[in-house]
């Protein structure tokens, strides 16, 4: 939420499990419904882990899209790493 992606969510339990429901953001323009996410593209998979310092972690779309990091203090934004001085393992991008 904090990024402006998604404009709330909800955790439902189902017995053991647990879901998550996401509600998306969209933006009205007319008589359409315009999607802010555009894209996601996974950047680390299994077989090949991708992991960079904070000086070097990607730019989305020179700053207006997001890198979701994997560092030691849980995951977080490209930006929020790097002013934190924290590198780690770029799982994904949302443009």
């Amino acid at each position: 939420m904090q990024e402006g992606y998604i404009t709330g969510y909800e955790v439902i339990s189902s017995g053991v499990f647990k879901n998550l429901h996401i509600q998306l953001k969209y933006i009205e323009n007319g008589n359409l419904r315009v999607p802010v996410i555009e894209q996601i593209v996974r950047v680390s998979r299994p077989g090949l882990r991708q992991y960079r310092k904070a000086d070097a972690l990607p730019k989305v779309k020179a700053g207006l899209g997001v890198a979701v990091v994997s560092t030691s203090k849980g995951l977080l934004s490209d930006r929020v790493a790097r002013s934190m001085g924290h590198g780690g393992e770029v799982l994904f991008t949302v443009a």
